[in-house]
């Protein structure tokens, strides 16, 4: 999606006008919503686009970049920024190279037609972070108790909520190896159920209804994975057969991942470039930093 900023201003201001009352001219900002990261001795937030070549960019000075990853799941992240450098560029160049912006000399070929600048802008970064477990359900469909609240279903009990625990039942077997097969159409109505307890197997913590716990048919290899113990080929993983009930307890959970996604954004306040007066939505930093991981290993009981 592009983000379209339309600005009238005399045109006396930028070119010689053939007209003594004033030509009125349309400047187009016609850039995507999101922006890139350069880090040189500050940190370079930047957009530019080709036909026309065009650019903006914004220079901080007083945020260190870790600053706006400090926060934890569901909060709301503030920093501002009034030491810094907004410029919007226009260039003859048919289109830009990269390393635009951290060069202490633009690349040669890169030739700047105008040049914009507004000093000292009041910016505000905000920042959010969502977590979740990539499990294949959607996290609205592991609020089990229907409550609204996602933080108090924990089917396992091993203190990770469902919505970030990548195995809901704590057998060993991730859930989204126990093929959940959610659907935007019938939801979770498919989920495997291998012993017809109308309880999913990837919430069922005996998912053949053997007796033995799913994470204690591990009479191959104990290595806290029931899915590599199979003494029938055909029918399958021992935790899947009800025949083969042999008991070898499980001492410790896997390790589970976490997955996050911050979502970073920019609005520059007041700027005072002489094509723009007025508060600037930059618009969602697009990086590969903004997306990331942690590891937990729950105590076993």
């Amino acid at each position: 999606m592009r983000k379209a900023f339309f600005i009238l201003t005399v045109v006396s201001l930028f070119f010689q006008s053939s007209c003594d009352d004033g030509d009125i001219i349309t400047v187009e900002f016609d850039f995507d919503d999101t922006f890139a990261l350069e880090s040189c001795n500050d940190l370079v937030f930047y957009k530019t686009k080709n036909d026309p070549s065009e650019s903006l960019s914004f220079v901080v000075k007083d945020i260190n970049f870790e600053d706006l990853f400090a926060l934890q799941a569901g909060e709301i992240l503030e920093k501002t920024s009034n030491s810094n450098t907004f410029n919007y560029r226009t260039y003859t160049n048919s289109t830009l190279p990269s390393g635009l912006f951290c060069s202490p000399i633009p690349p040669s070929e890169v030739k700047i037609k105008e040049d914009y600048e507004s000093n000292n802008n009041e910016a505000v970064f905000t920042t959010t972070l969502i977590e979740d477990d990539n499990d294949g359900i959607p996290a609205e469909f592991e609020d089990i108790n229907a409550d609204g609240n996602l933080d108090n279903d924990d089917t396992d009990g091993d203190g990770i909520a469902n919505y970030l625990d990548d195995d809901d039942d704590g057998d060993n077997v991730p859930t989204k190896n126990e093929t959940p097969n959610y659907t935007q159409a019938d939801g979770l109505s498919n989920a495997q159920d291998t012993d017809g307890d109308d309880i999913p197997d990837y919430l069922d913590d005996d998912d053949d209804g053997d007796g033995v716990l799913t994470r204690d048919e591990e009479s191959v290899d104990q290595n806290e994975n029931p899915r590599d113990d199979v003494r029938d080929p055909d029918v399958g993983a021992d935790y899947l057969n009800k025949d083969v009930s042999e008991s070898v307890p499980a001492i410790a959970y896997r390790e589970h991942t976490i997955y996050q996604t911050y979502t970073i954004t920019l609005l520059i306040k007041s700027v005072n470039l002489e094509v723009i007066t007025q508060n600037f939505d930059f618009g969602t930093l697009q990086d590969s930093s903004t997306s990331g991981t942690r590891q937990l290993t729950p105590a076993f009981p």
